[in-house]
């Protein structure tokens, strides 16, 4: 009886280990290959032909508006203003008028070296005559004409500084706010108002250093202003022959028109900058690179199976990459599910993406 019992104990468990082997360690199925019913499971995944296109490589950087020619007047001699003949915001041309000293104590000098020299005008008239009989020495008639001379040269440098009392327009543009009034007295460097030309305007903006050598004047740009989403087209004028050692990056000037107004001098804006076109480029999804240690890695599609492909890769747009070498026009690259594989997995491609 006793050996019966024994019997059973060790019957249930064995029937207890086999359970618990069944349920708990079952037999070893290899990664990224799933079993049932002993067979493997392919690994559901979407892949992406690769093929040769044309590429642009562009980079999107940031930059700021600026005036065309701007320049903020100031009165060369000191006075009391006696006429502003413009409006705040106005358009102005070439050499109107905009600011007027009062030079009443200059025009009155002005009026007196013009009479005085009249006067020794009449007199060097005379005297010529007089020298052509023998009148005068050659010496009084010199003295004369000196005389004559020195007063034409006082008032030549008297109207210079008449001039200095009116404040022209240096070119066309528009006036900015004035910060004086009529009555105010002024000294040199008293800033009176701003003339910005704004139509065409400069774009400033920085490029990495190691795109100098794809920077061309008249190459072609398109950015945007925080005031909306529309495109704006400029061209590529200046290039700062020099790289900044702190930024390691070069100034390049662009040019844009602004013939409706609505760009500001100052605006911050957004760049895009094609700088080359690359021709049967191989590009594919950004998603299907895999960084390992040595560089990056993709799993291709070779007859039914997941194979890892190292690769080298170049520019990137928004959603997509170049591959420089592992790849060929033709490989099936996996796009998703790549967690899952490893070399050797079974797959089934659910969709092609473009």
């Amino acid at each position: 009886m006793k050996t019966l019992r024994n019997v059973i104990i060790f019957v249930l468990v064995i029937a207890v280990l086999v359970i618990i082997k069944i349920k708990f360690f079952p037999a070893n199925t290899p990664q990224g290959m799933p079993q049932q019913q002993g067979k493997p499971i392919p690994v559901n995944v979407t892949a992406c032909i690769v093929k040769p296109g044309k590429l642009d490589n562009k980079i999107y950087i940031s930059g700021t508006l600026l005036s065309n020619e701007e320049v903020t007047l100031m009165p060369e001699v000191a006075g009391k203003i006696s006429a502003i003949n413009f409006k705040e915001g106005s358009a102005v041309k070439k050499g109107d008028l905009l600011v007027k000293i009062n030079d009443d104590d200059l025009q009155a000098q002005l009026k007196k070296l013009q009479l005085q020299e009249k006067l020794a005008s009449e007199k060097e008239a005379r005297q010529k005559k007089l020298l052509a009989i023998n009148g005068i020495s050659q010496e009084e008639y010199d003295a004369s004409l000196t005389q004559l001379n020195s007063l034409g040269a006082d008032i030549e440098v008297l109207k210079a500084q008449i001039a200095k009392t009116q404040i022209t327009a240096p070119f066309d543009g528009k006036v900015g706010l004035k910060n004086i009034s009529e009555g105010s007295y002024v000294t040199p460097g008293t800033q009176i108002a701003a003339v910005q030309q704004i139509n065409p305007m400069k774009l400033d903006f920085y490029v990495p250093e190691k795109y100098a050598s794809l920077v061309k004047v008249n190459s072609k740009l398109t950015f945007t202003t925080e005031v909306g989403n529309e495109k704006h087209d400029a061209v590529v004028m200046a290039i700062e022959p020099k790289v900044d050692a702190t930024t390691r990056t070069i100034q390049v000037r662009a040019k844009t028109e602004n013939k409706n107004g609505n760009l500001f001098s100052g605006s911050f804006v957004r760049i895009e900058f094609s700088l080359e076109e690359t021709e049967n480029a191989l590009m594919i999804p950004t998603e299907s690179i895999i960084p390992i240690l040595k560089g990056q890695k993709v799993f291709v599609s070779r007859g039914g199976k997941a194979e890892e492909v190292k690769v080298t890769t170049g520019l990137r747009n928004e959603n997509k990459v170049q591959v420089l070498s592992g790849l060929a026009s033709g490989d099936t690259v996996i796009a998703t599910g790549i967690m899952q594989l490893k070399t050797g997995s079974l797959l089934n491609i659910s969709s092609i993406k473009e």
